[in-house]
């Protein structure tokens, strides 16, 4: 009854850290695709072919539905495997839709057309390739009218956050949160695409300053997957067991996931 949980590197822990409290009985497979992170500076093809293999490699583990927890292989690839690629038996699911609901204040499943919401400023952190994939705007258009994007390609962050350099990720981030600023002095609502970012959330918080709501994924798609399994529990796969994989060296990924996340993380290669 395994899930499978996928990024390109160490920010889909964020992900899996909430859905695994909020599902404790479900085993998640979850695999870090280090070896060949970041993907935000890929070209569409190379994202597109590498999450697939990652897919097909977390199928071989049990696990029938695949969760996307990374925002550029949602932005990038979801739409294209979901439309030529994933068999009917088998589900690909991402992460940006669960936000833009939260963010909308829509619920799952919600088909009515766009309509005028109570944020209208919105700053938008991702990795470049998110940004240039214009997903999340275009998902947003779809349920939201008269709401202002800015949106701010984060370059460097998440390599940062990989090599365990926590001082250049914060100095990263409050760049970039201030070049944004420059273009919208006063957003509303900030918007974390990238699964990797809440690891600096408070960082993102303090930069942006009061008043700012900061909308960050892991709680949001654990509340989503957790209605998903409600309405579709055959999608639970074969698998049994809960493991942490990575195409990289498990023992510098290892550490660097307990460095992050405080608590023993012990990857195997996959």
């Amino acid at each position: 009854m395994a899930v499978g949980i996928f990024d390109s590197g160490l920010g889909g822990l964020t992900v899996l850290d909430a859905v695994a409290k909020r599902l404790p009985e479900i085993p998640f497979v979850y695999l870090g695709d280090n070896a060949h992170a970041p993907y935000g500076v890929r070209t569409p093809d190379d994202i597109f072919n590498l999450t697939v293999a990652a897919t097909e490699r977390l199928w071989d583990e049990g696990c029938d539905l695949v969760i996307l927890a990374c925002n550029t292989a949602s932005a990038a690839a979801l739409k294209r495997m979901q439309e030529t690629w994933v068999p009917a038996h088998k589900r690909v699911l991402g992460v940006i839709v669960p936000m833009i609901e939260a963010l909308t204040e829509r619920q799952w499943g919600d088909n009515s057309p766009p309509r005028e919401v109570d944020v209208k400023h919105v700053a938008l952190f991702a990795t470049p390739a998110t940004v240039a994939s214009r997903a999340f705007q275009r998902e947003l258009a779809f349920r939201a009218i008269g709401v202002d994007v800015e949106a701010q390609p984060c370059g460097g962050v998440v390599d940062a956050i990989e090599q365990g350099d926590e001082m250049l990720a914060e100095t990263l981030v409050r760049a970039h949160v201030e070049a944004l600023k420059r273009r919208m002095p006063h957003p509303q609502a900030a918007v974390l695409a990238c699964t990797h970012y809440p690891l600096m959330e408070h960082i993102f918080a303090d930069a942006l300053g009061s008043g700012v709501k900061v909308f960050s994924q892991g709680k949001l798609v654990a509340e989503s997957l957790s209605d998903y399994l409600v309405r579709r529990p055959e999608m639970l796969g074969s698998g049994t067991k809960s493991r942490f994989l990575t195409t990289g060296d498990p023992t510098a990924v290892s550490n660097r996931a307990t460095q992050f996340l405080r608590r023993k993380i012990v990857f195997e290669a996959a």
